[in-house]
């Protein structure tokens, strides 16, 4: 594998397909039609993670990195990589290079290598509420790892998050989908986990050993950052 791929694939892009939006602009090529029905997903009615913009150094240590999200707004300027990461660019890039995907479950069991180019057209489609794969509505179940940064660069990703002593109710084989469809309902308020959907231009922090399941609202080109 090409230094190239294998950059592709360490800035962990997720191209998660949605039906196109008529008139939708600044979306990067990558709001197009696919086969099939797409999942009904919506953002919550209120998110409960907080927004801050100008957040200092030190204000942030002190307030969230041990201890709970927060969505970063404004901290950068990324139109340059941002008109890098639009489907003509990278697939004019990356088309022929091999990358790997892992089954969208909490453990990752599947690994398959695959040219990006096929990837793009023959894969992203939307995804049936019962199954793991790509689409419109997929997303990574729970798990929980070392902290991290999340920044969307096309489309929005909803986000559930708990802290480490509150273990989620969830099958660990289901989607985040399915969760939300099944499981969401039935749960207290004091049950319910923290949650967002961010948009493209936010960061999203996470502390350490947070749990954290993601659902795709729309076609979703991200990058995370994962500290340890």
């Amino acid at each position: 594998m090409t230094l190239a791929a294998r950059l592709l694939v360490l800035l962990v892009f997720w191209l998660l397909a949605a039906p196109a939006r008529p008139g939708s602009e600044g979306d990067g090529g990558w709001q197009r039609r696919g086969p099939g029905t797409s999942a009904a997903v919506a953002e919550e009615p209120r998110c409960t993670v907080e927004r801050r913009a100008d957040l200092a150094y030190a204000e942030f240590i002190q307030q969230y990195a041990y201890s709970r999200p927060v969505i970063l707004q404004g901290l950068t300027d990324n139109s340059k990589f941002r008109a890098l990461c639009s489907r003509e660019r990278l697939l004019a890039s990356f088309g022929d290079n091999v990358v790997r995907l892992s089954t969208a479950n909490t453990y990752s069991y599947q690994k398959v290598d695959i040219p990006f180019q096929e990837y793009v057209e023959r894969l992203l489609h939307p995804q049936d509420p019962n199954s793991l794969g790509n689409g419109a509505g997929s997303g990574v179940p729970f798990h929980w790892h070392g902290p991290g940064f999340s920044e969307v660069i096309y489309g929005r990703k909803r986000w559930f998050l708990y802290p480490p002593e509150k273990t989620p109710k969830f099958h660990p084989n289901k989607t985040t989908l399915s969760w939300l469809q099944d499981t969401y309902p039935t749960l207290t308020p004091s049950a319910r986990p923290l949650e967002c959907t961010i948009q493209a231009g936010e960061v999203l922090y996470f502390p350490d050993r947070w749990w954290h399941a993601t659902l795709n609202l729309d076609t979703s080109v991200f990058i995370s950052t994962f500290l340890s």
